[in-house]
């Protein structure tokens, strides 16, 4: 293998694919990023027990702002492949003062990587020992496309609320699911829930629920860009989400997700609306002492239709009591308490001014949701403090 490669180019994908790489795994070839050259182009990759991550720079030319081709992005000398240790070809990438790197792997996977002035030789491993990854072209068939941004939107309101410990390993991930035209992602601590639905308007491809790792969420998270249209599917055992130039995969998790539609309050008996932003400021405040508290308490009370008072009491610290305007409510006067962590996030994935909270009783989940929308939930269940 022998490639020159614009260096600028060729670090950004090895920094995506650096986010699948290991270096604590037992085995060896995957501490490695997998450089794969043809006459088509480049395709790095990096892979462990969870995620799967492969970008592809093709052969192809940066356009200038004059529309005038430049110098290509990748130049083939000789088609090969290799595996480099991840973490000194990251270290070694971003140490480069070139414009253009040549890499050219010599005998015994020896791999020399020159740049303007510097020359290292980097021991490399046998390509031939990396497992077997999806391929670009093996495209699946029940798969269905949305916008990056909307993918991120619904993955960022939601993979908050997971489990953060394996004690119910199945709530550490997301569970997707297809019910007609709908999309519907919910996650779960047992503690408070997350549930976003997506109408597309027709019907999805038919799929089973997959439960998705919360921690192989976030690291896609990283990798997509609002402006990618992106492909998803699912099989029996992954997850696949392809753009242009990239192709990541992630484990599914085994189990069956707890059926969480029959925790969701059907009716309340208190509908409050108000400021998304005002509750959210309160709430920050009050944590400032919640979080000398077990649980991290604040204390919400509809004292009358036009005032909600928010107050957290620490022994060690002191006390703070805030009203909060009320725009509109019904119902009766309630009054529950929160964990203060919960409610923050909570109002954090909500992009609406305005948000409902619907309360049943003081020891029943409450709803925060965004104003007259249920397409994304909120649910937290109410601390006991008595």
């Amino acid at each position: 293998m022998w490639i020159t490669v614009d260096r600028n180019q060729f670090y950004t994908a090895v920094q995506q694919v650096q986010h699948a790489v290991n270096s604590r795994t037992p085995i060896p070839i995957l501490t490695g990023i997998l450089l794969q050259v043809d006459e088509n182009g480049l395709v790095l990759a990096g892979s462990n027990s969870d995620i799967s991550i492969q970008t592809k720079m093709p052969i192809a030319a940066e356009t200038g702002d004059d529309d005038r081709e430049q110098k290509p992005w990748l130049t083939v000398h000789r088609p090969g492949s290799i595996v480099l240790p991840g973490r000194y070809t990251v270290e070694i990438i971003r140490r480069l003062e070139g414009e253009d790197i040549t890499i050219e792997v010599t005998p015994n996977h020896v791999t020399k990587i020159v740049s303007g002035k510097a020359e290292f030789l980097l021991n490399g491993m046998d390509p031939e020992e990396y497992p077997e990854l999806p391929a670009f072209d093996g495209w699946y068939e029940t798969s269905f496309e949305l916008p990056g941004n909307f993918l991120k939107k619904l993955i960022q309101q939601t993979v908050f609320a997971v489990a953060e410990t394996q004690t119910r390993p199945i709530l550490t991930g997301v569970c997707w699911e297809v019910k007609g035209d709908q999309l519907i992602l919910t996650a779960t601590n047992s503690h408070r829930l997350a549930r976003r639905s997506a109408s597309f308007g027709q019907a999805l491809p038919p799929m089973e629920q997959a439960v998705i790792p919360g921690k192989s969420l976030q690291e896609l998270l990283k990798l997509i860009a609002d402006d990618d249209a992106v492909r998803i599917a699912f099989t029996q055992n992954q997850m696949a989400v392809q753009t242009d130039r990239l192709l990541y995969t992630s484990r599914r998790l085994e189990g069956f997700y707890p059926d969480t539609s029959r925790i969701i309050p059907q009716t309340a008996k208190t509908h409050v609306r108000l400021s998304r932003q005002m509750l959210h400021d309160a709430v920050d405040r009050a944590f400032l002492f919640a979080r000398e508290i077990k649980n991290n308490v604040v204390k919400c009370s509809l004292q009358d239709e036009t005032t909600l008072v928010i107050t957290a009491d620490s022994p060690s610290v002191g006390q703070v009591t805030e009203t909060v305007p009320v725009y509109a409510s019904s119902g009766e006067l309630s009054h529950i308490a929160f964990n203060a962590r919960y409610m923050l996030e909570a109002l954090r994935a909500i992009d609406s001014e305005d948000v409902d909270l619907l309360i049943t009783g003081p020891m029943s989940p409450f709803i925060v949701r965004p104003e007259g929308d249920d397409s994304l939930i909120q649910l937290i269940l109410p601390v006991r403090t008595g």
